[in-house]
């Protein structure tokens, strides 16, 4: 059994895709095999629509729409999803954030990172723990890490750090081995790995898919992952998104999937 996966929004427009299509910061994918289709991520805003009408992808029977976590350029589309839609997200995804900056005891807030979603439309089902989605999908749940990254802080006047801990990726069991989405990847690449092959018994990974956050990753980290992946083994390597141009230039097998791009794995 093959899925196919089709690229709705990423953060640069393919050669090859129609000009009319949007690309704009953020990560929308469109994951579909002979018994389910998953919206993964939404993007910024309505774009994912805009692109899935010219693309000739109908989104209205979804089986769910999976968010990776409660950043606005991967849940900000949320509004254009279908009436009704089933949703799967972590119980955090609703948090506010912001990127800041800490000094002498003192939290300066930079930039809002979260939306105020309506999330009252929607059948929503938020999942800390792994969770079935059809036939061959599974979500994650939240990924344990021992020491993770803080991105920004949580919270309006009582802030706390935000380690995006509701953060959570996109399973398929192929017959091949994993196939594994990932949003941002602020958890930690070798993590999320890690933890999916815990989760579902299998080792082998058939393709990783999606953002890395490596794109201003120190050459030390950079090398540690190039190191993980080269003892992984994995089929395929699909950076997009936030693993930056920096970020694939460390690993050379990577392809990078672009706006209006469509693959099949097997």
């Amino acid at each position: 059994m093959s899925i196919t996966i089709s690229v709705l929004l990423e953060n640069r427009l393919s050669y090859s895709a129609k000009k009319l299509l949007h690309a704009k910061a953020g990560l929308s994918l469109f994951i579909q095999d002979e018994n389910d289709s998953i919206l993964f991520d939404t993007g910024p805003d309505d774009s994912f629509r805009h692109n899935a009408a010219l693309m000739g992808i109908d989104l209205t029977n979804l089986t769910a729409a999976v968010l990776s976590h409660g950043h606005y350029d991967h849940c900000g589309g949320v509004p254009w999803l279908p009436e009704k839609c089933r949703i799967i997200c972590h119980p955090l995804v609703t948090s506010e954030r912001y990127s800041a900056i800490r000094f002498s005891g003192y939290t300066a807030r930079i930039k809002k990172l979260s939306l105020n979603n309506d999330y009252s439309r929607y059948h929503m089902e938020y999942s800390s723990t792994p969770l079935r989605i059809g036939e061959r999908f599974m979500w994650s749940g939240e990924i344990p890490v021992a020491r993770p990254h803080a991105y920004g802080v949580i919270g309006g006047k009582n802030t706390t750090v935000d380690y995006v801990k509701d953060e959570g990726v996109l399973i398929y069991k192929s017959d091949r081995g994993l196939v594994i989405f990932i949003g941002c990847g602020h958890r930690g690449l070798s993590d999320i790995v890690r933890h999916c092959q815990r989760i579902t018994g299998i080792n082998h990974v058939h393709a990783l898919f999606g953002g890395f956050h490596l794109r201003s990753a120190s050459p030390r980290k950079l090398w540690a992952i190039r190191q993980f992946l080269h003892d992984l083994k994995p089929d395929k390597i699909m950076g997009c998104h936030c693993t930056g141009k920096w970020g694939n230039l460390w690993l050379p097998e990577a392809i990078t999937p672009s706006t209006g791009d469509v693959y099949v794995l097997g």
